[in-house]
């Protein structure tokens, strides 16, 4: 199963929906995850007519009544559990989750997996988050942990960012980061 993860479109104000190299990188996903900062429904309406969307919203935004957004959830990937959530924090640890920083904050011998049970209220075998705008993929004590960054204000400046793309197979998940530009015509 392919995943279209993204994050951080901040509509309307970058624009009513996603640039459209979003479109063309997520052309052949079978569901789309987003991890907060959309605002607008349009947005998700706008990557509905791509692939079937969940998405995540933290509170008052104007799209926390879709249906189509919960505060955090659980969502079944091809048969196994992902986490999705804007702003992930890590029990017991109070740092901002960016590149190399679980690896630097959570010990080898700490229960990673039941602090995510804590969080999620279930066991989650990766973890789609957003919030910093900044792109990292990294396993840690077997946990994929995806924050695609943002297609619209990568690393809070405006200009063509980035998604993700999660693979889902009887493995597991792997991911990846999509630079945008890539998709320019």
């Amino acid at each position: 199963m392919k995943t279209g993860l993204i994050s951080d479109t901040h509509s309307p104000a970058m624009g009513v929906h996603p640039p459209e190299e979003v479109a063309k990188a997520f052309a052949d996903v079978d569901l789309i995850l987003h991890a907060g900062d959309i605002y607008s429904s349009a947005c998700l309406d706008w990557l509905e007519e791509i692939a079937p969307i969940l998405a995540v919203e933290v509170p008052p935004a104007p799209c926390v009544g879709d249906p189509r957004v919960a505060r955090k959830r659980v969502v079944d990937v091809g048969g196994r559990p992902v986490g999705l959530v804007h702003d992930l924090v890590i029990m017991n640890h109070g740092f901002e989750v960016a590149p190399g920083v679980i690896g630097r904050q959570v010990g080898e011998d700490e229960p990673l997996d039941e602090y995510l049970i804590q969080f999620f209220g279930e066991r989650v075998e990766a973890v789609v988050f957003g919030d910093t705008h900044i792109p990292m993929v990294e396993r840690h004590q077997g946990i994929l942990f995806v924050n695609p960054g943002s297609p619209t204000l990568p690393r809070q400046v405006r200009g063509l960012g980035t998604v993700g793309i999660m693979e889902t197979d009887e493995n597991g998940h792997e991911a990846r980061i999509v630079d945008l530009p890539d998709y320019r015509e």
